[in-house]
């Protein structure tokens, strides 16, 4: 496993430029399985027998916009080890520096293809929608389960950003990256220069929760699908009294000032000194 962990060259990387590029982790069979439980979450057949806490479009309904769904490791087996995998868990800890690496939520995507600009995911800062959390240590990682470039509307990233603080300016169901992009670069006293994150299927990518991120459409012929897990390092608690007191972890947590998200519902993928439930992970490799 050490092979697939970032090294100090790594971790000094995402330090200065607010991201990551990691490598495929998942083998084919892997990926096989898991793409088959994302299209049954997409068609609204849950294994467990539980909803998710949020999906937009509902089950059903044409593949005319973007669909995202949130916490979809509540409804299925092979997507819940994906989303608390080990592997994750190490390499989230080690770019971040911490001991202790907790889920934050998953989120199950898919960009449909044909759709124009209305699959476009607008430029934003994920700690814009996390003001809840203190400090803005969380990270992301991004799971492409279908090779993704700029022609299926890979995600893009602002390397440096993450250093500029929150600058509220951003919209992910916001289409017009243009006119996103000329308010971020207003605030952010230095060019909007953009880092593409073109990589295989079966690869992760990693994202700081400040680092200004998005992409453009689809113009492939199939959908473009993803996997994502936001996590929080140790230390995250809840700070009340901002935009994102409505966020569903507040809820989950109980909101109460100064609380860490911790419990069933931020589940431990990595602690340092502590082996990993094997239920957690694929079949070792």
């Amino acid at each position: 496993m050490e092979n697939l962990l970032p090294d100090e060259n790594d971790v000094r990387f995402y330090k200065e430029n607010g991201y990551w590029i990691g490598p495929k982790f998942l083998s084919d069979e892997e990926l096989e399985a898991v793409r088959d439980r994302h299209a049954r979450i997409v068609a609204g057949v849950y294994e467990t027998g539980r909803s998710p806490w949020w999906r937009e479009p509902a089950a059903g309904e044409p593949l005319k916009r973007v669909v995202k769904v949130d916490n979809s490791y509540w409804t299925d087996s092979v997507i819940a080890k994906l989303t608390l995998h080990p592997i994750i868990g190490v390499m989230a800890a080690r770019l971040s520096e911490s001991k202790c690496i907790r889920l934050w939520h998953d989120e199950l995507l898919l960009k449909p293809p044909g759709i124009g600009a209305v699959g476009n995911i607008g430029w934003h800062q994920d700690y814009q929608y996390w003001q809840c959390t203190d400090p803005p240590s969380l990270l992301t990682a991004w799971i492409a389960l279908d090779d993704v470039d700029e022609e299926n509307g890979c995600m893009q990233v602002v390397p440096e950003s993450h250093k500029c603080g929150l600058l509220s300016d951003g919209n992910f169901h916001e289409h017009d990256l243009e006119r996103l992009k000329r308010k971020f670069e207003e605030r952010m006293g230095m060019p909007f220069v953009t880092h593409k994150c073109i990589i295989p299927a079966g690869s992760v990518s990693f994202h700081h929760c400040l680092t200004i991120h998005g992409s453009g459409p689809n113009r492939s012929e199939h959908s473009r699908r993803s996997h994502v897990i936001h996590l929080q390092p140790e230390g995250v608690r809840y700070k009340p009294g901002t935009p994102s007191d409505t966020h569903m972890n507040v809820t989950l947590n109980g909101g109460l000032d100064g609380s860490p998200f911790i419990g069933p519902y931020f589940p431990v993928l990595y602690r340092e000194g502590e082996r990993a439930n094997p239920w957690l992970c694929f079949e070792n490799r």
